[in-house]
């Protein structure tokens, strides 16, 4: 007899997926310009540190803006007493009117005239607002959480209206994870949409760590013609920064669960001419090639679709020189592992 090592074919419920390589990226970008011009008064953060939204950056001097202010507020005041001796004459002038001692025409005039002193002081006011607008942009505060890189200014730097760049801020929890599938995958990925949200497992393939769960929420709407492929993006918790913009990682695309699939130790499956084969051991202790259906690897297990049935004992090692028939002596056995 030949010694081999076997193993016991166990069933359990395995993952179909796609696996791929993709990329992290941060689910809000924004880059930090100013909307006013001016002289950058103060900086108020260091490179590389993580603000919440609404900390402030920087400051730009704002003297030109609160004189700016401070003229606008006078010419409302001003306005608003024009407008009441205006109001004043057209009361005097309806009087007037009423005892018929006015002519139309200069009844028609202080009318106009209150009108005017209306229009007037209520464009003056949008420009009083206008101008306090501009004097809270000399306080420019980061709109999301996030991280910060560095920055692109200094203090004493004139900066220009919506065109310098000043810093950029990146929100990293959560993280997308962005990757592509083969156009022929897609059908499967979209009838397995049909049925909920997919599950999404990413993996830093220099750690070993397990990988972090996700969820896909995201499939482009075209097929890149120059590769073939369709994108996909996934998002995951990243509270721990345990992922980066920009860092690859190892993506698998969990399209369904197959139940009571029958498991075999990977080491276990043969190629012949007739396609893949197993070796099961029967309780003669002889062997038969058994011609089978691999199903996806999981692990250092593979999933067998068709040939094998749980709790039949198949060979694992020691299958050179085997025959169907021979009969073998089992010196070792090898328990497979749970499925990922």
């Amino acid at each position: 007899p030949r010694p081999v090592e076997v193993a016991v074919a166990r069933s359990a419920d395995v993952p179909v997926y796609i696996d791929e390589i993709g990329t992290c990226g941060a689910v809000e970008t924004v880059v930090i310009q100013p909307q006013v011009s001016g002289r950058v008064a103060e900086v108020h953060f260091d490179d590389g540190r993580d603000v919440g939204s609404g900390d402030l950056l920087f400051t730009i001097d704002d003297r030109p803006f609160r004189a700016e202010v401070a003229r606008a507020e006078a010419t409302v005041a001003q306005d608003r007493a024009k407008l009441e001796l205006a109001r004043e004459r057209l009361r005097r002038a309806e009087k007037l009117r009423k005892a018929g001692t006015i002519a139309p025409g200069e009844f028609d005039v202080a009318k106009s005239g209150a009108d005017e002193a209306e229009a007037q002081l209520r464009a003056d006011e949008a420009a009083l607002e206008s101008a306090r607008i501009n004097l809270g942009y000399c306080r420019i505060v980061s709109p999301v959480d996030g991280r910060l890189g560095d920055r692109m200014v200094d203090a004493g730097n004139i900066v220009e209206e919506n065109k310098s760049r000043m810093l950029v801020v990146r929100r990293q929890d959560p993280m997308y994870v962005q990757f592509t599938i083969p156009e022929a995958e897609l059908p499967q990925v979209r009838r397995s949409m049909a049925s909920g949200a997919l599950k999404v497992l990413a993996k830093v393939p220099s750690e070993g760590s397990g990988p972090r769960e996700g969820t896909l929420d995201f499939v482009d709407n075209t097929v890149q013609e120059d590769s073939g492929t369709v994108r996909l993006r996934a998002v995951v918790e990243n509270g721990d920064r345990h992922f980066w913009p920009g860092q690859f990682v190892e993506v698998r695309l969990i399209l369904e669960t197959l139940r009571g699939v029958t498991m075999v130790p990977a080491r276990a499956l043969q190629v012949g001419q007739r396609g893949p084969f197993v070796f099961v051991v029967k309780g003669d202790q002889s062997v038969e090639l058994r011609g089978v259906k691999p199903g996806q690897r999981q692990g250092e297990d593979v999933a067998i679709l068709e040939g094998v049935r749980p709790g039949e004992t198949v060979v694992v090692s020691g299958q050179m020189g085997l025959v169907p028939g021979a009969k073998v002596a089992v010196v070792g056995s090898v328990v497979p592992g749970p499925a990922p």
